[in-house]
C-alpha cells in the first residue's frame, strides 16, 4: 500500500531521487576504500618477504585491523544518516520497484566483507608462495596470553543456543544491527564429492557459531591429537625439568635452622585486619549486641513432673510412675474391717520382707493425735533413689497373639496309635542291657548284654525261651528279615555268631542245619586278603557258625534278602603285603558276608573316616556308612559315591532308614536329632533338640509313621513322622510322647530302642538290665 501511495504522489519523487544518489556516492566510496586496501595488503605482502622477521607482518595486519575498524564507523555513519532520511517511512523503495535501501546497504556490508575475505586469502595465498607453497613451513606467531589480542567472534548472537536461529535466514546481527544471512549450504552429495576431491577435507571444520569451515593446520592437529593422548600441548614442554634447589646448602646438614622465627619476619594479615574493621562498624552500628548477663540454665529440676520434652532438655522424656494414692487404709479413723488383728500382725513378721505390707493401719481419736510417721524419711529416699537410678525404657507393645506364633501342629489324638505306657518287662539279664532285635513275625525278641549273655524272649509272656553264654561283651544282635529263616547275628568281641534260634517250624530246622554247615576250610593263598581278614568256622558249642575277625566288631546288619551280613569295625586294619616287609594300610573296617556261599568281600570302595554305623536300603542296592561326621551314600552295582549328607553335628552315633528308601534320621553325641530328606538336600530338614545327653539309637518304625531316639538320660521321645508321596508336600514331624521308667547306672541311661514289626509297640534296653515293652 505504501510503494502505491508514493507512485501516485509526485511530490516524493525528488526526495527519493536524493536518497539514491546519496546511497550510490556512498557504494563508490565503499568500493574505492577496498580497492585501497587490497592494495595495501598486496604491499605488506610484498615487503613480508624482504623482511627477516614476522612482528612487521603483525604489525601491518594491525593496521589492516584499524583501518577494518574505522572503516566499519564510515559504514555505521552512512547507515544512520539513511535512517535519519527514512524517519518518516520504513522502507524506502525505488519507483521501478528496486531492493530497499537497506537491503542494499546489507549487499554492501556483506560485499565489502567478502571482499576483506578475499584480501585476506590472497594476502594468505601470497605467504604461502613466498614460503615454498607449503602452509606447514611458514613462521608461526607467538601465542599471547593477553585477551586484548584475542580477536572476537564475528557472529555476536548473545547468550542464546544457536537452536534458536535452525528455521531462520540470518543468524546472529553485525555491529550496526543487521541481520547476518546464512550462506547457502550445499547438498549432501555436493559436499561429499567436493570432500573426495579435496585431499584436505580431513582438516576442514564447520564452524556453526560463525557459520563458516575452518581448515586446520598441520601444527593444530598435532596439538590437538597430544591432547587426545592426555599429554602437553607444546612438544617442548618438558614435564621432568631438572629439580632446582631452593636453598644454598654450603655443607650445613638441614636447609632451615631449628632457631625460632624473630618477630621481624611477622607479616600482618590484611584479611583479618578487615574482618576486624567489620566486627568494629557492625558493634558500633548495634548490628551486634552483647548480654551482660548471660541466662543460666537451671541446676537442679523435679525428676517427678509432667513437663514436656521440649520444655526439658536432654534425652526423651518418659514420666515416672506415680506413687499409689492414699485409701481407706491410710485414714486416722478407718473402719473396723481395714484394722488388721493381733494375729494377722504375727502372722506378717512370719513373712518375706518383700511381700510384709509396709504399711498397718491404725484407729485414733482425732487428727491431733496421730503421730509422726516412723517411715516417712525412709520411703522419701527410697521414692527419690528410684527416681534417680531406675532406667526407664519406652517399651512399643505389639499386639500379637501367642497362640499365632506356634506352629499349627494336628492334635496328638488324632495321631494315635503311638507307645504311651510301660506294658511289660523282661527280666533276667545280670548287667547292662547293650542291644536287642525283633523277630520279623513279631513274637520273639533277642537281646544281648555285658554279661556275655544272649537271650531270647516270647514278646507276649515275657518268658525267656533260650540263653547262650557267649562270654564276651555282646555289641549288637540281629534277627534274619527273612520269616522262613529264624537265625540270629550275635557280635561279640572280634567273633560274629550266627545261631539257630529253633523257633522255626521241624522243616525250617532242617534247611536251617544245612545252612549252617561249613566244611573245613582249606589251606588259602595269603594273597587273600578277605580270608586272612575274616575265617569262617563251625561253632559246635552254640550250634552256628562262627566268623572269626581281627578286630571288635560293633555292628551287625542283614540285607533285605537275608543272605548278605554287613559287619562294621570301627577302627582300620594292619595287614601285611606279600613278601614284603612294608605294612599296608587300607580301610577294611566295613565287610560283606554272603551266607549261602560262605564269602566275604569288602565294599569295593574306601571309606574316609572312622565309621560308625551302617545300614542297607530296605528296597534298593544302596548302602549307608555313617562315619562321625558325614553319611555317606554307596550304590553297590555301580560301585560308587551317590550323595553326601552332612549332618553338622559333633559327632554321629546311629542311623536309622526310613522304610521308603527317601529320607533318613541321624543320631549325635550332643543330643542333637537329624532328619535328611534325600531328594531335597544334603543338609538337614529338620534338627530336633530333644536330649540333653547323648542319642545312643534311633529307629523308624516298619509300617506306622512313627520314629523313635533313646539317650543315656533315661528317656525315649517317640515322634509322628509322615512322608507324603507328594513331593511338593514336606515332611511332617511331631513330638509325641517321652517315655521314662529306666534309671541310670554307670551314667548310662537308655542303650537301645526297637519297634514291633506290626503293633505301634516300642521295646527299650537300659543300662538298668531291664527291657521295656512301652504300648498303645
Amino acid at each position: 500500500m505504501r510503494t502505491r501511495q508514493r507512485k501516485e504522489n509526485g511530490s516524493d519523487k525528488p526526495e527519493n531521487g536524493k536518497a539514491e544518489k546519496k546511497v550510490q556516492k556512498l557504494k563508490a566510496k565503499n568500493v574505492e576504500e577496498n580497492l585501497k586496501r587490497i592494495e595495501e595488503a598486496e604491499a605488506a605482502a610484498e615487503s613480508s618477504e624482504d623482511s627477516p622477521f614476522v612482528s612487521d607482518s603483525g604489525e601491518d595486519d594491525d593496521d589492516d585491523d584499524e583501518s577494518l575498524s574505522e572503516d566499519n564507523g564510515s559504514i555505521s555513519e552512512s547507515g544512520s544518516e539513511q535512517s535519519k532520511l527514512s524517519e518518516d517511512e520504513d522502507v524506502v523503495r525505488s519507483s521501478d520497484g528496486d531492493n530497499p535501501t537497506g537491503a542494499s546497504d546489507d549487499d554492501t556490508d556483506h560485499s565489502s566483507g567478502d571482499s576483506l575475505r578475499e584480501g585476506d586469502d590472497n594476502d594468505n595465498y601470497h605467504g604461502e608462495d613466498s614460503h615454498g607453497g607449503s602452509e606447514d613451513s611458514r613462521e608461526v606467531v607467538e601465542e599471547s596470553d593477553s585477551s586484548e589480542d584475542e580477536v572476537a567472534p564475528r557472529n555476536t548472537i548473545g547468550n542464546v543456543p544457536l537452536e534458536w536461529y535452525k528455521d531462520e535466514e540470518h543468524i546472529g546481527y553485525d555491529l550496526a544491527g543487521k541481520k547476518i544471512k546464512k550462506k547457502e549450504r550445499q547438498s549432501k552429495l555436493d559436499s561429499f564429492l567436493a570432500s573426495v576431491d579435496d585431499s584436505k577435507n580431513w582438516r576442514k571444520i564447520y564452524d556453526e557459531y560463525n557459520d563458516e569451515e575452518v581448515e586446520l593446520t598441520k601444527e593444530e592437529t598435532k596439538l590437538i591429537g597430544r591432547l587426545l593422548k592426555g599429554k602437553a600441548p607444546h612438544a617442548d614442554f618438558d614435564p621432568y625439568a631438572p629439580y632446582v634447589d631452593w636453598f644454598a646448602w654450603d655443607g650445613a646438614k638441614h636447609p632451615l635452622s631449628n632457631a625460632p622465627e624473630p618477630k621481624r619476619r611477622f607479616i600482618p594479615s590484611k584479611w583479618e585486619s578487615k574482618m576486624v574493621l567489620r566486627y568494629v562498624r557492625a558493634i558500633r552500628k548495634g548490628l551486634i549486641k552483647f548480654d551482660d548477663k548471660p541466662k543460666e540454665e537451671p541446676r537442679f529440676y523435679a525428676l517427678w513432673d509432667d513437663s514436656t520434652p521440649a520444655e526439658r532438655q536432654g534425652l526423651a522424656y518418659i514420666p515416672a510412675p506415680k506413687p499409689k494414692l492414699p485409701g481407706h487404709e491410710e485414714s486416722y479413723n478407718p473402719s473396723l474391717e481395714y484394722i488388721p488383728t493381733q494375729e494377722e500382725i504375727n502372722s506378717y513378721q512370719l513373712m518375706f520382707e518383700e511381700d510384709r505390707p509396709k504399711f498397718i493401719p491404725k484407729q485414733y481419736t482425732s487428727l491431733r493425735s496421730v503421730p509422726a510417721y516412723e517411715k516417712a524419711v525412709q520411703e522419701t529416699f527410697d521414692r527419690c533413689l528410684d527416681l534417680y537410678l531406675c532406667p526407664r525404657v519406652r517399651k512399643k507393645r505389639i499386639n500379637i497373639d501367642p497362640e499365632s506364633l506356634k506352629p499349627k501342629l494336628p492334635s496328638r489324638k488324632d495321631l494315635k496309635p503311638y507307645p504311651t505306657t510301660c506294658y511289660l518287662e523282661y527280666k533276667g539279664h545280670k548287667g547292662p542291657v547293650t542291644t536287642i532285635s525283633t523277630e520279623s513275625t513279631g513274637q520273639w525278641i533277642a537281646s544281648g548284654s555285658k554279661d556275655g549273655t544272649v537271650r531270647i524272649w516270647e514278646v507276649e509272656t515275657g518268658r525267656c525261651l533260650q540263653i547262650w553264654d557267649i562270654g564276651e561283651t555282646i555289641e549288637d544282635v540281629a534277627w534274619n528279615p527273612l520269616t522262613e529263616f529264624p537265625i540270629l547275628a550275635v557280635a561279640a568281641g572280634h567273633d560274629v555268631f550266627i545261631l539257630n534260634t529253633g523257633c522255626g517250624s521241624h522243616e525250617q530246622q532242617k534247611t536251617i542245619e544245612e545252612l549252617l554247615h561249613v566244611e573245613p576250610q582249606k589251606a588259602t593263598d595269603e594273597s587273600d586278603t578277605s580270608a586272612s581278614i575274616v575265617s569262617w568256622v563251625q561253632d559246635d558249642r552254640h550250634g552256628g557258625i562262627r566268623l572269626k575277625h581281627f578286630k571288635t566288631v560293633t555292628k551287625v546288619e542283614w540285607h533285605r534278602k537275608g543272605d548278605y551280613l554287613s559287619t562294621l569295625m570301627p577302627s582300620d586294619i594292619l595287614f601285611p603285603a606279600v613278601n614284603t616287609l612294608v605294612v599296608v594300610r587300607e580301610s577294611r573296617s566295613v565287610l560283606i558276608h554272603q551266607l549261602s556261599k560262605r564269602l566275604t568281600q569288602r565294599i569295593p570302595f574306601k571309606t574316609k573316616g572312622i565309621p560308625v554305623s551302617t545300614a542297607f536300603h530296605p528296597t534298593r542296592s544302596i548302602f549307608f556308612t555313617a562315619t562321625k561326621k558325614d553319611v555317606r551314600v554307596y550304590d553297590l552295582l555301580k560301585q560308587k559315591l551317590i550323595k553326601k549328607l552332612e549332618a553338622g553335628v559333633r559327632e554321629i552315633s546311629s542311623i536309622a532308614i526310613h522304610p521308603g528308601g527317601d529320607n533318613a534320621i541321624v543320631g549325635s553325641k550332643d543330643g542333637k536329632l537329624c532328619w535328611f530328606d534325600m531328594d531335597l538336600s544334603s543338609r538337614p530338614y529338620r534338627v530336633l533338640r530333644c536330649h540333653p545327653k547323648d542319642i545312643t539309637r534311633v529307629a523308624y518304625h516298619r509300617s506306622y509313621p512313627l520314629f523313635a531316639s533313646c539317650s543315656d538320660d533315661c528317656t525315649a521321645y517317640v515322634f509322628h513322622g509322615m512322608v507324603y508321596s507328594d513331593l511338593n508336600q514336606n515332611p511332617l514331624i511331631v513330638p509325641l510322647e517321652i517315655l521314662r521308667g529306666h534309671s541310670s547306672a554307670d551314667g548310662r541311661g537308655v542303650l537301645d530302642c526297637k519297634f514291633h514289626p506290626r503293633q505301634p509297640w516300642l521295646f527299650t534296653a537300659g543300662a538298668d538290665s531291664l527291657i521295656k515293652l512301652y504300648c498303645h
